[in-house]
């Protein structure tokens, strides 16, 4: 439908022919740099109906998206009612075209209510920034797909967890700590071969982690070689590597004695640490660390929040306990669940190499969050994703808020 109103309104200003085929050259209202000036500002959802109009509005969609305006990782909020059924629903930010989206659910079902019925009986949870699963006794349900349109299921690890660190390495699925009180081992580790579908066991969780081996107290990052586990409030942190079943560490990941509380991710091939400073009643700044190398070379300052973001976090009404992370490349994310509605940016500029800030509000967050789980991910997402989203009938984008309206 919407591509067949895009057609109709370039036939009325005469740039497709009846057979709604290529642009005419006379009588083309918009076509070349003002066509594709114009699609910069269009929000990326509306760009795939766009592309359809004709083969060179798709080549303006293109050129646009590529030399103008590029997307940048979108943030998508995961809500899972804590009541049955368990409904989801999922909000996502575009910071290319600053709007706040709901996913509504298409014919196909798949978008957003496919994981209420998958994980009715686990909480719906995500790790290291771009993985969301479940794990129950009965099942372990995991999707590390941008918009999560396709989901995995497989057998249940073999002990019962409660809130392990879960982690997509590679083609390596570790599950690790968590484990419920009458576990023998509670720092027990099993690694899902995606490819061959088996579990297996390796070295448990290091002893240090005995008292903080659930999810709750770690902050998790992976890359494609190993898992990377911090405790949030110490800043200890452990490498594990699935291919070797070993760990290793721990490394010291605090650089600052002003640091109460920590989380991690991997922007590019660099560890980023993230610390909030002074105490939960009164915090001082925020600041980001990062280490291409971790255990080898000391953490790099990278960039302080600036004040002004700092007071939008801290506000008077508020005491912030804690924040978390999720990136994809060189844009991060931060967040706090005290302030469910606001949301921070931070994204590293190709010409200049300097980070640059930014925030988001999102006003029915709080709202939306009362009595639900609060899951976040974080993933690029193009042209192509959306189309398949559209193709496959797996739902659709429905913009609710654009910043500066």
């Amino acid at each position: 439908m919407e591509k067949e109103k895009m057609a109709a309104a370039a036939r009325k200003h005469g740039s497709l022919d009846d057979d709604g085929g290529e642009e005419k050259e006379a009588g083309a209202v918009l076509h070349g740099d003002v066509l594709e000036l114009t699609l910069s500002h269009v929000p990326l959802v509306d760009l795939v109906p766009a592309a359809r109009v004709s083969r060179s509005w798709s080549l303006a969609v293109s050129s646009s998206l590529r030399h103008l305006r590029r997307p940048r990782p979108w943030l998508l909020v995961h809500y899972q009612s804590t009541r049955p059924p368990h409904a989801v629903s999922a909000r996502a930010y575009d910071p290319r075209s600053r709007v706040w989206m709901d996913l509504e659910a298409g014919p196909g079902g798949r978008l957003a209510p496919a994981p209420a019925k998958l994980l009715a009986s686990a909480p719906l949870r995500s790790s290291h920034s771009a993985l969301l699963y479940g794990v129950s006794p009965a099942r372990l349900s995991f999707s590390p797909d941008p918009l999560h349109l396709t989901w995995r299921h497989a057998s249940p690890p073999s002990a019962w967890r409660v809130d392990p660190a879960v982690a997509l390495v590679g083609s390596r699925l570790v599950v690790a700590g968590g484990a419920c009180d009458f576990e023998d081992d509670p720092l027990s580790v099993e690694v899902y071969d995606t490819r061959t579908g088996t579990w297996s066991a390796c070295d448990p969780m290091p002893a240090p982690l005995k008292d903080s081996s659930a999810s709750l107290w770690l902050s998790v990052a992976a890359d494609g070689r190993r898992m990377y586990v911090m405790e949030k409030l110490t800043g200890a942190t452990h490498a594990f590597d699935p291919e070797a079943g070993a760990w290793f560490g721990p490394y010291d990941l605090r650089p600052d004695r002003h640091v109460f509380y920590s989380v991690i991710s991997f922007a590019g091939d660099r560890l980023v640490v993230a610390g909030l400073l002074g105490n939960s009643e009164d915090v001082k700044g925020v600041k980001l660390w990062g280490s291409t190398a971790v255990g080898m070379d000391e953490l790099e300052e990278i960039c302080d929040m600036p004040e002004e973001l700092v007071k939008e976090l801290r506000d008077n009404n508020y005491c912030v306990s804690s924040i978390g992370m999720c990136s994809w490349g060189d844009f991060l994310y931060l967040y706090s669940n005290s302030k469910p509605e606001l949301v921070f940016w931070c994204e590293r500029e190709d010409e200049s190499g300097a980070w640059r800030w930014g925030a988001t509000r999102d006003a029915a967050a709080r709202d939306r969050s009362l009595g639900k789980r609060v899951a976040y991910t974080c993933a690029e997402v193009g042209i192509g994703e959306l189309r398949e989203a559209a193709v496959t009938g797996s739902g659709r984008f429905v913009v609710t808020t654009a910043e500066g309206q």
